[in-house]
């Protein structure tokens, strides 16, 4: 493998905070991407100062308890948002049990649902020779995001680890897109591991590294690329999007 010496960044990554409020939206449509992938879009007035500015900026869904009055808050990333129509679409990864999966399944058109955020986003500047994306089905909403913002002929790959062949996406992207689908047949940590040391050397030049998985999972990933490889840490980023056995849990992994 060959080695990357971290220095400092010379490639502008820029954090907005922006004061949050709560909207409450409609169900406008709902359309089933693939068997675990339901893809939701919402409408309403209180879109119009709507931003989401980042591939993975995160989005609170209060949706309802069935254990209490109080609703249960979950993260989910906007897969698009359509100003001029005002229209915002988040995909619903059914990848478990719960209270945010029980409404999504159960939705009808006109249901309404409040949202909050983004709270802030992360921009990473368009200028890396290449990026590295890597995640399960929980991360597809963002990486769609990533590879379709991409400029043209920016050599991105894509690792992801799902469910089986049913569940591969497919994206418009200008960019050189590489897509690497991994079948679950063990545990998610091994198996992307073990699919980016078969990709064989990182790329030479400046790349961005973005992870996010189950918590445990980035973890892993986040020491491989880092530690094994070599990758700059401050042109890397690990979320955990969800923690197993923990119920609204978004973890940033980063330093």
């Amino acid at each position: 493998m060959s080695q990357h010496v971290a220095t400092a960044p010379r490639h502008h990554i820029l954090r907005i905070r922006r004061e949050t409020r709560r909207r409450l939206v409609s169900v406008t449509a709902t359309e089933r991407i693939t068997p675990n992938m339901l893809r939701i879009r919402f409408a309403s007035p209180d879109l119009h100062d709507f931003e989401s500015l980042a591939p993975d900026d995160h989005v609170k869904l209060f949706v309802p308890n069935p254990l209490g009055d109080e609703p249960c808050r979950r993260d989910y990333t906007p897969r698009a948002f359509d100003a001029d129509r005002g229209l915002l679409t988040i995909d619903f990864a059914l990848h478990e049990a719960g209270p945010a999966t029980a409404w999504a399944l159960a939705v009808r058109l006109g249901d309404r649902i409040e949202i909050g955020g983004p709270r802030g986003s992360i921009l990473v500047a368009d200028d890396f020779d290449w990026y590295l994306l890597i995640g399960d089905e929980t991360a597809l909403p963002a990486i769609g995001r990533w590879v379709e913002s991409r400029r043209a002929g920016v050599p991105v790959k894509t690792i992801v680890v799902v469910g089986g062949d049913a569940e591969r996406q497919d994206f418009a992207t200008r960019a050189d897109w590489d897509a690497m689908w991994v079948s679950r047949s063990g545990d998610d940590a091994a198996l992307l591991q073990a699919a980016v040391a078969a990709c064989g050397p990182l790329p030479q030049g400046d790349g961005y590294v973005w992870i996010a998985a189950e918590a445990r999972v980035a973890r892993v990933l986040r020491t491989y690329v880092g530690e094994t490889l070599g990758h700059p840490k401050a042109w890397m980023k690990a979320s955990g999007y969800w923690m197993m056995g923990q119920a609204d849990a978004h973890v940033s992994l980063d330093d």
